[in-house]
């Protein structure tokens, strides 16, 4: 799981041929830090989706883009347009059915 900003968004998420899930998150949010662990393992065991994290405090322009009121929340971008979103701390299942649509 890779950690982007700003700048890095267009190539990473909206220029990707593929999956892409964004885990738009706070270093002060305790459910984000909690779900970071369950991200990286989801990460690792499902190496055909990219898994990104975005801290809205470091890139607020692009919380504000997307329209981010509550953290953590998940986006699903595929082929680089938004498919899926859901807010809070979820089980690896629910990420997967999520990305799977």
């Amino acid at each position: 799981m890779k950690d982007i900003n700003e700048g890095e968004f267009e190539a990473e998420v909206l220029n990707y041929k593929g999956t892409v899930l964004v885990d738009f998150n706070a270093d002060w949010c305790g459910p984000c830090r909690m779900f970071r662990p369950i991200l990286q393992a989801f990460a690792k065991q499902h190496t055909d989706v990219k898994v990104v994290g975005v801290n809205i405090d470091d890139n607020d322009e692009l919380a504000e883009k997307y329209n981010i009121s509550t953290i953590p929340c998940l986006v699903v971008f595929k082929d680089g347009e938004e498919v899926a979103r859901k807010e809070g701390v979820l089980p690896e299942k629910k990420i997967l059915k999520m990305v799977e649509g």
